[in-house]
């Protein structure tokens, strides 16, 4: 048995794991996270997507210990305060799915291509998800869904209109001046 420690989805869980026991299994097992699904154990289809430090791997091609000192997100950490991750929300208002298996990891590797790419062509994204299969949709409400998770994103990020931008300037300076008259007029 290996000792690890690993925050997953903001928790930090110290465990004794078998060397051989692969990322996947450990989260849904052990962990209970059964949001990432167990598709093929081989990579071919990508249902079991997270994020791992920062880029999207699937957790069938990883072991447990791999994770050790990391941080993993799964697709049950993406909402926050109750709110549903712009993918999310995306995925459901444009149909993206039919049976869901895919669902999780198609959401995992899009979040990683919309952190690269804030405003990909739909020839990029159907180039990031190129190692996620979906047996259900025809794949077009699955991109059309990421362009508009995409285009929600900018939205949130963009400043209010009329709203006031704080800009670094150099400081105004002013100064008075008595006038031959006795009064005082602004430099």
């Amino acid at each position: 048995m290996t000792r690890i420690s690993v925050k997953v989805d903001g928790t930090i869980y110290e465990d004794e794991v078998e060397p051989r026991l692969l990322l996947v299994h450990y989260l849904r097992d052990r962990l209970g996270l059964t949001g990432t699904p167990i598709g093929c154990d081989t990579t071919n289809c990508g249902a079991c997507t997270v994020d791992l430090d920062g880029d999207s791997v699937k957790s069938c091609s990883v072991l447990a210990v791999q994770a050790d000192g990391g941080e993993v997100t799964t697709i049950q950490g993406l909402a926050t305060g109750g709110e549903w991750h712009p993918l999310q929300t995306a995925f459901h208002q444009q149909h993206a799915l039919q049976c869901g298996y895919c669902t999780p990891g198609m959401i995992m590797a899009a979040r990683d291509l919309l952190k690269e790419n804030p405003d990909p062509s739909p020839e990029e994204v159907r180039h990031a998800l190129e190692g996620n299969l979906c047996r259900c949709t025809g794949y077009q409400n699955i991109v059309r869904a990421v362009l508009a998770a995409a285009a929600e994103e900018r939205r949130r990020r963009a400043p209010e209109p009329g709203a006031v931008q704080e800009h670094a300037t150099e400081p105004r300076v002013t100064a008075t001046a008595t006038t031959a008259a006795g009064q005082e007029a602004r430099l």
